[in-house]
């Protein structure tokens, strides 16, 4: 391939590859990839039983009324799990409700307090309300999307007693719950780890373990793989069963106990990275961060400016390979590129590193397709010139040969091939011509080069020109031949015997008649394509051409000269009668021998 054709697809693959990186720099692939993500990466598991979740559901709204429930129901809840078989207590209570300020009931208040205080192993809730304001750092102003603009803590004596941690979750643009808030900054109260973290670390203390480390994020963000679907951790047990007492305490020992909103229009479930159609409870994606904290596994999102460029660079190979190539070795190469960067996929994310899923066999299908779609225009160009350039003048299997070669067969220039050639002239032609009107001089040439043509291609050979009343043909290009000498030959046979019914036809229409001087050769010629790029013909040219038109010039009417190459090849399939060099020709030094092809045996 030229080094210019490999600049120009070079250049093209670059740019295609520059356009999609730039759609996925701008985020526009970020909602598909995000879900081809979820598929890929969270395929869940099931619960070790560790962590239980207990509803305040239907049955416990049916028992209780509509909330907000009077706080003595939850301190009856508390008080049941830690007081019924104090050796039997649940390592940790996390209570997935805010209970914030005085709720005008003095009692409850503190008999809530009281029993979260008896055990030392309840966890409250707490939650920020965020708000965007413009931030400036330095010289630069930015906005600030979560600047804490209200935080709501538990009411002081519950706060006195009890560890809190925050319940704030952040979904993503497309309102799937991804990602976890490890802690936020709040104003007045400093940092504020996350309900679950705060949970799973007083787990840890009770079962003398050292926690897992945090996730080490710049903004407290990060991607939570999910362990339980929803309704993993949800036993059916409600608030309403520990309140009644039906229920055996001793269940819960030394488990992690989740107590939260389970029933629909309490407005806190959330579609989820594990199953988008089917929405979790808040208090059951807490469930799952502790057991992502407790498993340890939190893989970080790689680098994002590192998957752009990695991106470009392999959408721009893949085309460069797609380019050119076949449908089926595209298709191959499609699917191996594709599945090979899913499988990397894998790979990265059991080791820690989550890389999007979906920008490279996305940007790899459009160029495969585009590719496809590139080549099939490109064949279809390519066989028209082909068509337009062979085929008026060769053998329609040959044509096939050469749609298979495609381009090639149109590059400009040539090479040293063994052919067979063929000239053809009329003789008695011009004494005819000068007897009758030009409409008839030309009726009767566009008949006898009808026949030569016919015959030529009857036998597969290649139409070379016409040259007035003469024809040149030749055999064993483009494509190579079995036998080209004797097809040659035979189409040479083929034309005397033809002419003679068309002659004895003008002998009785005109009184004249005329007949045609073969010549066949057999030897090295240059043949290629020949001219400029914009006007080139398909020939042949060297000394066997040249020899093979003195041979037909020599030739009599209706006789075919063959060369001694020919009658050699030609064997005993032929009957010959040489001429010696009797008939001298041009450029040929003494001793080059003609013959006369009488007969070709079938």
């Amino acid at each position: 391939m030229k080094r210019s054709v490999i600049l120009r697809k070079l250049a093209v693959c670059l740019a295609a590859a520059a356009v999609l990186t730039s759609v996925a720099a701008f985020g526009l692939l970020n909602g598909p990839d995000s879900a081809a993500s979820d598929a890929l990466y969270q395929r869940g598991g099931s619960p070790d039983g560790e962590i239980v979740v207990i509803g305040m559901d239907q049955r416990a709204l049916d028992a209780f009324g509509p909330m907000p429930w009077p706080r003595d129901i939850m301190a009856q809840a508390i008080e049941y799990l830690n007081n019924a078989d104090p050796d039997n207590a649940p390592a940790v209570i996390g209570v997935d409700v805010l209970y914030v300020g005085e709720s005008g009931d003095g009692a409850a208040d503190a008999y809530l307090a009281e029993t979260a205080a008896m055990g030392e192993n309840v966890v409250v809730a707490s939650a920020a309300t965020f708000d965007s304001r413009l931030v400036k750092d330095g010289d630069t102003f930015y906005m600030d999307d979560r600047t804490v603009v209200a935080w709501d803590a538990p009411y002081p004596d519950l706060a006195d007693v009890t560890d809190s941690g925050h319940i704030n979750q952040m979904m993503d643009r497309d309102g799937v719950l991804r990602h976890a808030l490890l802690w936020i900054d709040v104003p007045g109260e400093g940092r504020v780890a996350s309900f679950a973290r705060v949970i799973y670390e007083r787990w840890c203390e009770e079962k003398g373990l050292a926690p897992n480390a945090a996730p080490e994020i710049g903004d407290g963000f990060f991607y939570l793989p999910l362990t339980g679907r929803p309704g993993a951790y949800y036993e059916d047990v409600s608030v309403a069963d520990l309140v009644a007492g039906t229920v055996d305490p001793s269940y819960f020992a030394g488990k992690i106990v989740l107590i939260g909103p389970y029933a629909l229009g309490m407005q806190d479930q959330y579609p989820t990275a594990i199953d988008h159609s089917s929405p979790m409870y808040g208090v059951e994606y807490q469930a799952n961060a502790i057991d992502a904290f407790r498993s340890g596994f939190l893989p970080r999102e790689a680098n994002e400016k590192a998957q752009l460029a990695a991106l470009f660079v392999l959408c721009a190979l893949a085309l460069f390979l797609f380019l050119d190539r076949r449908v089926l070795t595209s298709l191959a190469l499609w699917l191996a590129l594709a599945g090979a960067w899913i499988a990397a996929c894998l790979i990265a994310y059991r080791a820690g590193v989550i890389l999007h899923v979906l920008w490279v066999p996305l940007g790899l299908t459009i160029l495969f397709i585009a590719s496809v779609a590139v080549n099939y225009i490109r064949a279809s160009r390519e066989k028209h010139r082909i068509q337009n350039t062979f085929g008026h003048y060769i053998d329609p299997a040959i044509m096939r040969q050469l749609l298979e070669q495609g381009a090639s067969a149109l590059e400009l220039g040539g090479k040293l091939r063994e052919i067979a050639v063929l000239f053809v002239d009329v003789r008695g032609f011009t004494a005819m011509s000068e007897s009758l009107d030009p409409p008839t001089v030309v009726e009767i040439v566009n008949r006898y080069l009808t026949l030569t043509t016919e015959c030529i291609m009857k036998n597969h050979g290649t139409l070379d020109k016409f040259v007035g009343d003469c024809t040149m043909a030749f055999w064993n290009a483009p494509v190579e031949q079995k036998d080209a000498v004797y097809l040659a030959c035979r189409a040479a046979v083929d034309m005397v015997e033809g002419s003679k019914a068309l002659g004895d036809e003008l002998m009785a229409k005109y009184g004249r008649t005329v007949s045609f001087g073969i010549g066949v050769n057999w030897g090295s010629a240059v043949i290629g394509n020949i001219g400029a790029p914009k006007r080139m013909d398909y020939t042949a040219i060297g000394d066997t051409v040249n020899t093979a038109s003195r041979l037909e010039s020599n030739a009599p009417g209706g006789k075919i000269l063959i060369s001694r190459a020919v009658a050699d090849i030609l064997g005993d399939r032929a009957e010959v009668t040489s001429l010696g060099d009797s008939i001298k020709l041009k450029g040929k030094a003494e001793g080059f021998e003609i013959l006369t092809l009488d007969a070709l045996k079938e």
